[in-house]
C-alpha cells in the first residue's frame, strides 16, 4: 500500500475560515479603595517603617492616612474603567 497524500482543507483553498464560535472575553480592571474613606488615592507602602520588620502588602490612603491591610477592591470591565476614568478627571 502507498502512502495517501494529505488533502489541503477546501476552506483553505477558498480563502475563507470555518465558522468557529470563540467568545470574546472583555478585559477586566482593578481599582483599589480606601476602606475608610472610600478615596481611591491609595498607594501602597515600600520598605520597612520606622525601624520596623518589611511588611507585604501594606496600603496607604493620602487622603485620610489609613494605613493597613485590608484593601477593598472593585473589578470593572473596559467599558466602566473608561467611564470612571472619565469621571475622575472633572
Amino acid at each position: 500500500m502507498g502512502k495517501s497524500k494529505i488533502k489541503t482543507p477546501d476552506w483553505i483553498l477558498q480563502g475563507s475560515s470555518p465558522r468557529t464560535e470563540t467568545r470574546k472575553k472583555s478585559k477586566t480592571f482593578k481599582i483599589k479603595f480606601c476602606p475608610a474613606c472610600g478615596s481611591d488615592d491609595v498607594s501602597v507602602i515600600l520598605g520597612n517603617e520606622e525601624g520596623k520588620p518589611l511588611t507585604q502588602n501594606k496600603w496607604q490612603c493620602k487622603k485620610c492616612k489609613w494605613k493597613g491591610k485590608n484593601i477593598n477592591e472593585k473589578e470593572l470591565n473596559e467599558e466602566k474603567f473608561i467611564e470612571y476614568l472619565n469621571r475622575k478627571k472633572l
